[in-house]
């Protein structure tokens, strides 16, 4: 089936974090759209660090605002192509959210940034469809170091995608983080629904557990760097 211009594959990829950068997909649940996928990366940037400074000063500026920031990489290809491997060209956009919730997508560079992306740059790779709501909120889990994110895990539709920054009370093994596990919050309920506000309240506490069984872990809610109950479920 030949793509409608409104569904070009034209993927964009979250940025997360400042001592290291990571990267997740921003994912739709209409097949027809190319971005059926929930996927984390640690890709390489080709430009001695510019795109990132860039990043940088531009989150400094806006830390306390709904502003978040993503790679836009206007070249068509399927997804599953970067777990073989692939070079891109990207752009690197500021994501202001308005009052009314809409999103716009600010274009900052104006020349292409090429990025790479080897196999082992594919921490997470999973496409959407037969995953049922679980029973308690679930996050995938990944990072390095004190600066921890995670992500909502995408089940069933309707949903909301949401990826926050959070500091765990206690190290998170740098081994299970690559694997990037899901993490269970036991005293919340899934809501089998979208929402329109993050069931996690920033500054907050809260406690989960690795794969709903294993290591515990405490951690405070920072910034949140992505929200989407609309798109998402189009």
């Amino acid at each position: 089936m030949t793509p409608t211009p409104a569904h070009e594959h034209i993927h964009r990829f979250l940025l997360l974090g400042k001592k290291k950068l990571f990267f997740y997909h921003l994912a739709l649940y209409n097949p027809q759209s190319g971005h059926n996928y929930q996927a984390v990366f640690n890709f390489s940037i080709r430009d001695n660090g510019e795109l990132r400074d860039m990043y940088l000063k531009d989150l400094a500026q806006h830390e306390s605002q709904r502003v978040f920031y993503s790679l836009r990489c206007p070249h068509h290809f399927e997804l599953p192509e970067l777990q073989q491997g692939k070079e891109f060209g990207v752009h690197l956009e500021r994501v202001v959210v308005k009052p009314d919730g809409s999103r716009d997508f600010q274009q900052m560079t104006t020349a292409e940034t090429i990025v790479d992306c080897k196999p082992e740059n594919v921490l997470s790779f999973r496409k959407l469809g037969n995953l049922p709501y679980p029973e308690y909120l679930t996050y995938l889990v990944f990072g390095e170091g004190d600066e921890v994110h995670m992500a909502h895990q995408l089940a069933e539709r309707p949903n909301w995608d949401e990826a926050i920054t959070v500091t765990p009370g206690q190290p998170i093994d740098p081994a299970l983080l690559k694997k990037v596990p899901t993490l269970v919050i036991d005293s919340i309920r899934d809501a089998h629904d979208k929402l329109i506000e993050s069931p996690l309240k920033k500054g907050q506490q809260y406690q989960g557990k690795i794969d709903g069984s294993g290591p515990v872990v405490d951690f405070t809610v920072g910034r949140q760097g992505w929200w989407n109950h609309t798109s998402l479920n189009s």
